[in-house]
């Protein structure tokens, strides 16, 4: 391409947009549902259910420890169609490019798209690309759509939680926000944050392979884990009661939140999930989940109980409780 910077004459629809889509975009997704570059997508899916889901990233800064805004859009929306028990199989992907970003960087993002999509086993089979004037958005903004096929006998939805049911989180809080905001701040620490970005659906596909009887599916992403209970537990009209002795904070994490005033309840995720599943479940969940590399550290941080409906109480290391409430407000803006 004659520019290396993104110009306004790449989202014209002309000669430069085809230029950007067949030069840049299709050689790194090329499939035979995308290969068309028609308005949609036709393609077949199995009988039964579909899972579909939507979201937009704006994270900033556009690359940070682990990850990026390509493979965090991708991880994301792989991860929303897995919290329903779906299989992810098709995605789309709607580009806003902010004219001057440079193309090289788009590249990179676009690599690690294609390498997520690869991971996830997902195709992309249709997309967009706007672009707008300088300062009109912030180099890129990426929208996703995804689908995906729930198996027969999955039923997962945000209230189903019972009483007697046990809590498990997958792995250590509060790593992606951490990580993105120390690198937009330009904080220097002995030890790095790194991003726990990544799709969970081989991990969810462990969990429904020893068991069916899974009550709710959660990632804590924006709000992060206390505001993602008390969603189900307002959702279901449960209450909870968490152990603040079993919640998984690397050690790293926990000092910078500390030094920030940050409560790593309320940071956001982007590889973590709650499973809540029977307690009689729990020891085979568990067991599945620390196969996979992204629940090796899956521990049981709590129970749902009959008492205090629809709110979240913390047993806390010094024997008291207290209330975890919703997030109030925007804790970290643009954290995805």
């Amino acid at each position: 391409m004659k520019s290396d910077k993104i110009l306004l004459d790449h989202g014209s629809g002309g000669k430069m947009a085809h230029q950007l889509t067949t030069e840049v975009l299709l050689p790194l997704f090329a499939n035979p549902i995308l290969a068309p570059l028609h308005d949609g997508a036709v393609f077949e899916v199995e009988k039964g259910r579909l899972a579909f889901s939507t979201d937009s990233f704006v994270v900033d800064p556009v690359f940070f420890p682990g990850g990026n805004i390509g493979d965090l859009a991708v991880n994301g929306t792989v991860n929303d169609l897995a919290m329903c028990g779906a299989v992810p199989r098709y995605m789309s992907m709607g580009l806003i490019l902010e004219e001057g970003f440079a193309i090289g960087d788009l590249e990179r993002v676009l690599v690690s798209m294609r390498d997520a999509l690869e991971r996830a086993g997902v195709q992309l089979v249709t997309g967009d690309t706007k672009v707008v004037p300088r300062g009109a958005a912030d180099k890129i903004y990426i929208n996703t759509t995804g689908i995906g096929i729930v198996p027969p006998g999955v039923h997962i939805g945000s209230g189903g939680a019972r009483p007697g049911d046990v809590i498990v989180l997958s792995g250590a809080m509060a790593e992606h926000g951490m990580a993105v905001l120390t690198q937009r701040e330009g904080f220097r620490f002995e030890s790095n944050v790194i991003s726990d970005t990544a799709p969970l659906h081989l991990l969810v596909q462990a969990i429904l392979a020893v068991t069916r009887q899974v009550h709710v599916l959660r990632d804590p992403t924006r709000g992060g884990v206390g505001t993602a209970l008390n969603e189900i537990a307002l959702g279901s009209g449960v209450g909870m009661l968490i152990e603040e002795e079993r919640l998984p904070v690397a050690p790293a994490v926990a000092g910078i939140c500390e030094l920030l005033g940050f409560d790593p309840l309320y940071v956001a995720n982007e590889g973590k999930l709650l499973c809540l599943v029977p307690e009689d479940q729990a020891e085979g969940v568990l067991s599945a989940m620390r196969r996979d590399t992204c629940g090796r550290n899956a521990c049981v941080i709590g129970r749902v109980t009959a008492d205090h409906p629809g709110r979240v109480v913390m047993a806390t290391r010094i024997g008291g409780r207290r209330i975890v409430d919703m997030l109030s407000g925007e804790q970290l803006p643009r954290i995805c």
